[in-house]
């Protein structure tokens, strides 16, 4: 029959209209910003910087080792080593940026920095409420705002976030060990130094 496709279109039409206002499914008209559905946990837009703890320079994962800075394509990411160093969560002096930038308005959200980061130190947000009449005051974030607690990142990307606190408290726990051990053969070592040498035999025949 002729035009029974249109037909069809219209009752499909017509079906969804009216069913909109008995069933909540097909309401998938959000009232944003009034209503708000909630975020994917693989979604992102953003990087920033992920410290442990409740002091961001003391607890920043970040050790300013630059390859972020290197395979960044945009090369958006600027960081400056800071002479001062400070313990990561083994105890390990290690280096710490003085200044860590990211100039959002070049970076594309492409995530390679969090891709090659040995530390999980840098990760992507998802905000993007970042809207502002500021260009280059707004969009230039320093390491003081782009610091957010391991909590933060916990919220937003929980799966990825056990993942990396389980690799942080096994290799936490195989350097306790290992440093029980050490500790061990060193006492061992020190008692073996302090003991006495055996006497030789003597024959009294």
């Amino acid at each position: 029959m002729l035009g029974n496709g249109i037909f069809k279109g219209l009752a499909i039409t017509a079906r969804n209209f009216l069913g909109s206002y008995v069933e909540s499914d097909r309401l998938i008209t959000v009232e944003y910003p009034e209503e708000r559905i909630p975020g994917a946990e693989n979604a992102r837009s953003f990087p920033f910087l992920v410290y442990d703890g409740n002091e961001p320079d003391q607890g920043l994962r970040c050790v300013a080792c630059k390859i972020c800075e290197v395979e960044c394509p945009p090369q958006c990411i600027f960081i400056v080593k800071d002479k001062a160093r400070k313990p990561d969560y083994l105890g390990k002096l290690q280096n710490q940026p003085g200044v860590f930038d990211i100039d959002l308005s070049v970076c594309m959200s492409c995530q390679i920095c969090v891709e090659v980061c040995p530390f999980d130190a840098i990760k992507m947000d998802t905000d993007f409420e970042l809207s502002t009449t500021d260009r280059f005051g707004e969009l230039l974030l320093h390491k003081e705002q782009l610091a957010k607690p391991n909590a933060y990142f916990q919220s937003i990307h929980p799966t990825d976030a056990a993942a990396v606190d389980a690799g942080f408290a096994a290799a936490k726990a195989r350097a306790e060990v290992k440093a029980r051990a050490d500790a061990a053969a060193e006492v061992r070592k020190a008692a073996a130094v302090a003991a006495p040498p055996p006497q030789p035999a003597t024959d009294h025949g």
